[in-house]
This record gives C-alpha cells, structure tokens and sequence, in this order.
C-alpha cells in the first residue's frame, strides 16, 4: 500500500527554499517518491497554521521513511530549516 508524506510550510527565505526544494527533490528518487500536489493552501474548515502543503507518495511506508531517514536527505535538513518553518507527516 502506498504511503504518503504531507508537509506543512510557511516560506521564510525563498532563494534558500529553492535550493533546498531542488536538492529534495533529487533525494526522492532512490525512494520511489513522487510529489502528487505542491501549492498554497486554500482552508475551508479551521485556522491554517501553514500557507502552503506538499504531498509526496511513496511505494510503501518503508520507502518513505527510508527517505527521511537517508543521509542525502538527512544532509539538505539545516538549509530546509532556513528556507522555512515547517511540519512533515507520514501517512500509510
């Protein structure tokens, strides 16, 4: 069964959350992950704590904490930290 990886973010230097936007999305590929939706968020029920959400699949939920926990991602995390505040999920 497919899992699922959705995170919650508010940009907070957006040059530095492009660089580490660019290096994530290469870490995926070793895992089978594949972003399904990126974007700003839109809430029709409660307060939004984040403006924008990105929801990545993965194979299995062994695959996706396989990523997170991989070194190549491991590595981008202090510069993901400055490009923005942020909240990752797993879902399976």
């Amino acid at each position: 069964m497919s899992a699922l990886i959705v995170v919650d973010l508010t940009p907070m230097d957006s040059e530095k959350l492009a660089s580490y936007s660019a290096l994530a999305a290469e870490t995926l590929i070793p895992f089978g992950g594949e972003f399904i939706a990126k974007g700003n968020i839109e809430s029709l029920h409660g307060a939004a704590v984040y403006q924008k959400k990105v929801v990545i699949q993965f194979p299995d939920h062994e695959s996706a904490l396989n990523w997170y926990r991989s070194d190549n991602y491991q590595n981008i995390i202090p510069s993901r930290d400055l490009g923005m505040k942020s909240q990752f999920h797993l879902i399976s």
